[in-house]
């Protein structure tokens, strides 16, 4: 408990969980207030002036991020034969069809992304008890079902990242590492606001981002001022 009380001593002498920080000021501070002995996730939670549960509201997107995750993205790719040179020639993990379907109907999820093609979404649509509670169902909105399988693969790898409002109204995305330097980490995090902002629905009312918060695997967060941010 020594070490707890004295990381949470650290973090109270560098952070207000009142104050309202810069975007670029809490790129740094994130690094200040994380303790862990891994090299922790930084996340982005947007809370948005939207009703998820009207279809004209629902924010959903992709953005690749221009510094990328900073973590080995593992990707599975269920395609017909024609398609799985491209895809392993493209750097996916796991490349196939049937036996897949079979692994995963059996319980097997040890992949971050699944892309698959058109032709395949019937095989590939009853595995969506599996695959939905954990955010891995392909869908065409996010450029995981494609026939260009190999450039589905190569922007994945690059980091390119999913995002979607949750029933609550929030936007949850990884933008990185803390091993980051602050710039990365405020050009991530910057290209993800910018491009929620450009999803906003016309039928929304009022304000849009109602709150932007910055946190790591085991920080408390850190509220950003949105006026900070260009383009919004």
């Amino acid at each position: 408990m020594a070490r707890l009380t004295k990381n949470r001593k650290a973090i109270a002498a560098k952070y207000n969980p009142d104050t309202v920080y810069s975007l670029a000021d809490a790129s740094s501070l994130i690094k200040d207030i994380t303790f862990t002995k891994f090299d922790s996730s930084v996340d982005v939670d947007v809370r948005l002036g939207v009703d998820p549960k009207k279809a004209d509201q629902m924010v959903r997107g992709v953005v690749t991020l221009p510094h990328g995750l900073g973590k080995e993205v593992r990707v599975l790719v269920l395609c017909t034969p024609d398609k799985e040179q491209e895809a392993k020639d493209a750097g996916a993990d796991h490349v196939g069809l049937d036996e897949y379907i079979k692994k995963i109907e059996g319980g097997w999820t040890d992949i971050d992304v699944i892309i698959t093609m058109p032709t395949v979404m019937a095989k590939v649509g009853r595995l969506g008890k599996v695959l939905g509670p954990r955010g891995l169902m392909p869908n065409p909105k996010s450029g995981t079902v494609t026939l260009d399988v190999g450039k589905a693969v190569t922007e994945v790898k690059a980091g390119k990242v999913d995002f979607k409002v949750d029933k609550q109204g929030i936007i949850h995305a990884s933008i990185g590492k803390v091993s980051f330097t602050p710039e990365k980490i405020q050009e991530n995090a910057r290209e993800l606001i910018q491009t929620i902002s450009k999803l906003k629905p016309s039928s929304s009312k009022g304000t849009y981002f109602q709150s932007i918060t910055l946190s790591s695997t085991m920080s408390p967060g850190i509220k950003i001022d949105k006026t900070t941010i260009e383009g919004l």
